[in-house]
């Protein structure tokens, strides 16, 4: 009789083993895809920018550590960076500052505010080359509308695309266009769920409009500016698509990125080996930035 509370305990323990190991044949697909398109190109990718490996040659040299030597001395490689940082911080800090002024202006929910809500979010679902592609065409000295319109109203326009002064301002402007739309909504959607109690409460303690945005309305937000500020940056620092649709890099790299020198080097010019190299120091950028962005917009309970 002793015996049976003994067996019963081995067979649930038995039984739970069983539905544990189960777990796994349901995650192993995701698990598989990830290794294959994932955790083996990056792994390989380290390994080729430790050598000269370029494409359609039988033999790939080891050179250690040289690509990454050679690549801090390559003028056009900190060119790039410095692009991609200007745009990234324009980019960033501009449609999270317009994206929070207009989730701002259009937080009450009206058959108005609803249409400019959704007209505001529309270029967000477009792709960065259609939106390239679009805004090239607008912007050509001989048959774009808006160097039409300006000449209409007696204002001589700058050659947007091809002047070296103003090739990135223009490509950051369509770059907050392109995205304000989803950090708008994002904002939107954590002020509507701050409660109207708290306002209440502020006003009757005295605080005006600014104060009451101020001290309730910013802190409630904080984990909704921390995912937009992370997601603006991190695709700011892997800008490729609007700048290879609308400018090429020109006029005279003053619009290439490193996502851009990159292609060029491993897709036009072969060498893999030296755009690994590339690739994995801006990996290390994008999590440097990332960890310090987390570390002074984190977000506790207790905040």
């Amino acid at each position: 009789m002793s015996s049976t509370p003994i067996v019963a305990s081995r067979r649930r323990a038995a039984t739970r083993r069983w539905r544990f190991n189960s777990a796994y044949l349901f995650i192993a697909p995701s698990v598989i895809l990830i290794g294959v398109f994932i955790a083996e190109p990056i792994v390989q990718s380290g390994w080729m920018s430790l050598h000269n490996w370029t494409v359609g040659e039988s033999t790939h040299k080891f050179v250690g550590l040289d690509n990454y030597t050679n690549l801090f001395h390559d003028s056009r490689f900190w060119n790039a960076l410095k692009v991609t940082a200007i745009y990234t911080a324009a980019v960033s800090v501009g449609q999270v500052v317009l994206g929070l002024a207009i989730a701002s202006r259009l937080r009450r929910t009206t058959w108005y505010s609803a249409l400019l809500r959704t007209a505001y979010f529309f270029p967000f679902i477009a792709s960065l080359v259609v939106v390239g592609i679009i805004w090239k065409f607008l912007l050509d000295p001989q048959v774009g509308l808006v160097d039409a319109w300006l000449t209409d109203i007696g204002i001589s326009p700058p050659d947007w695309l091809q002047s070296t002064s103003w090739a990135l301002p223009t490509v950051i402007v369509v770059g907050i266009w392109k995205n304000v739309g989803f950090t708008m909504i994002v904002l939107l959607a954590s002020m509507q769920q701050v409660s109207a109690d708290l306002y209440e409460a502020a006003a009757l303690d005295g605080a005006g409009s600014w104060q009451r945005f101020r001290n309730v309305t910013l802190p409630a937000l904080r984990p909704a500016l921390l995912f937009t500020t992370l997601i603006a940056t991190i695709s700011g620092l892997q800008l490729f698509d609007l700048v290879f649709s609308m400018t090429s890099g020109g006029p005279i790299f003053h619009t290439e990125s490193v996502v851009m020198y990159l292609y060029e080097k491993g897709f036009v010019e072969f060498q893999m080996g030296y755009a690994s190299a590339l690739a994995w120091v801006l990996f290390v950028i994008i999590l440097a930035i990332s960890a310090v962005q987390l570390r002074v917009l984190r977000y506790r309970d207790a905040d």
